[in-house]
């Protein structure tokens, strides 16, 4: 049976399980309508379109 010849440190421990929490920051794409930044595959937050069509009208969301 394999047993570890020496204990494991922390600081070696700390970084095996470092890994699993690394959080990336999302691809901002140019909006092709507004030029604004926005993630790719997702309504603009800004102007409200997808894809060339509207989805969300800004001006009845901006006074609801």
């Amino acid at each position: 049976m394999a047993v570890p010849k020496r204990r494991t440190t922390r600081s070696k421990r700390n970084m095996r399980r470092a890994n699993h929490d690394k959080v990336t920051a999302p691809n901002l794409i140019p909006c092709p309508n507004c030029n604004e930044p926005m993630i790719a595959h997702r309504i603009c937050p800004s102007c409200g379109q997808y894809k060339g069509r509207e989805m969300v009208a800004k001006g009845e969301a901006e006074q609801a």
